[in-house]
């Protein structure tokens, strides 16, 4: 096994039932270690009440690390020291990322360019130029590899550096006529995967794909995009972590531009060159250190309140009362920690329990309900 054996199990508690992003951190942070955590896991789903989730077959975890290795992929874990700080501060950051190419492209500054899949000609040729801009002016351009504006950035910016974050398996190529930019970005720029490899992508893994782009970048770029769209997705995670959001005006007679004709309206700024970029972005790191420190204190505060929980703590629990609270409507958990009358390491503790247990979903915000 060319992995470490933490790496190994790490991995395992990755691919195990129940065991998402923010149970992950978690668990690691409580235990402090992947074996360890795994150890505990039937305990923590029992006093849950519920049935130890299905803990990933050690073959299993062994027959991805050879596909990966076989793929010239390597693992990423949420607190290595290559891992993104940006992308680390979001509460559900991506535990594991696969990546082939030029790792070290993640600590240049990044902007992220999204927009349609049926975009425009001159849409697609102005974030081509936009994109090369950026990229010999030292920016990274972060991009989702789709048809369009995805795939004008990440052609207009590959000499320089460019990331692409794909919503399936590395070894996928998707859409298929992208394959060989995909292949080209995997040894020039930085591919980064979420999904194991052989997984198609799905719609529900789009929006996981979009946290990881708007996580990374300092700011978001929107270039064409209807109202509904994912792009605009991808910028109201940007604006929910305190990045810059942007958009290129278009004719309000195109329904292509009303999405970022919108955004501009409800006060993105307004972009018609890198210059404008660059402006906007460079006093980043001026207040990196204050808006930093408070992502960060947002994202780990559950992970250090729930270290706090000693095991006699965890015994006096009484979990009747915060389970009676719980519906199938999502609530956030400081309201369950008013309501409740528990400290919040109990409260963080016992609903890692019953997520554990199979019996509690989490949503996006903080929010939680019960399991349908």
């Amino acid at each position: 096994m060319g992995e470490s054996r933490e790496a190994f199990d790490r991995l395992r508690l990755i691919r195990s039932e129940n065991i998402g992003p923010v149970t992950y951190r978690q668990l690691i942070r409580r235990f402090g270690s992947a074996s360890r955590a795994l150890a505990a896991i039937p305990e923590l789903a029992a006093r849950g009440g519920g049935r130890s989730p299905r803990i990933a077959a050690a073959n299993q975890i062994e027959s991805e690390l050879q596909t990966i290795r076989g793929l010239g992929a390597r693992l990423l874990f949420l607190g290595d020291s290559a891992y993104p700080s940006l992308l680390a501060e979001l509460g559900n950051a991506p535990s594991v990322l696969l990546w082939s190419g030029r790792l070290e492209l993640l600590q240049r500054p990044m902007v992220a360019m999204v927009g349609a899949r049926n975009a425009s000609a001159a849409a697609c040729r102005f974030a081509h130029k936009l994109a090369n801009d950026l990229a010999e002016s030292g920016i990274v351009v972060v991009s989702g590899l789709a048809k369009g504006i995805d795939t004008a950035a990440h052609q207009g910016s590959l000499a320089a550096g460019t990331i692409a974050v794909i919503a399936g398996g590395p070894d996928i190529f998707y859409p298929p006529e992208n394959e060989h930019i995909q292949r080209a970005i995997a040894s020039q720029g930085l591919l980064l995967a979420e999904q194991p490899p052989g997984t198609e992508p799905r719609a529900r893994h789009f929006p996981y794909r979009n946290r990881i782009i708007a996580g990374l970048a300092r700011g978001t770029v929107v270039i064409e995009a209807a109202p509904r769209s994912g792009s605009l997705i991808t910028a109201r995670l940007a604006a929910e972590t305190g990045r810059q959001v942007m958009a290129v005006p278009g004719s309000p007679l195109d329904p292509r531009s009303r999405g970022c004709n919108m955004l501009i309206r409800e006060g993105a700024t307004l972009v018609q060159s890198a210059d404008d970029i660059l402006e906007l972005i460079r006093p980043f790191d001026e207040r990196a250190e204050a808006v930093h420190s408070g992502h960060e204190l947002r994202a780990d505060r559950d992970q250090v309140i729930i270290e706090e929980a000693s095991k006699e703590d965890a015994e006096n629990i009484e979990r009747g009362p915060l389970v009676d609270l719980l519906s199938f409507t999502p609530v956030p958990v400081d309201e369950l920690v008013r309501q409740s009358g528990l400290s919040p390491s109990s409260v963080q503790l016992a609903l890692l329990e019953l997520e554990l247990a199979g019996r509690l979903t989490r949503h996006a915000g903080a929010r939680i309900s019960l399991s349908n």
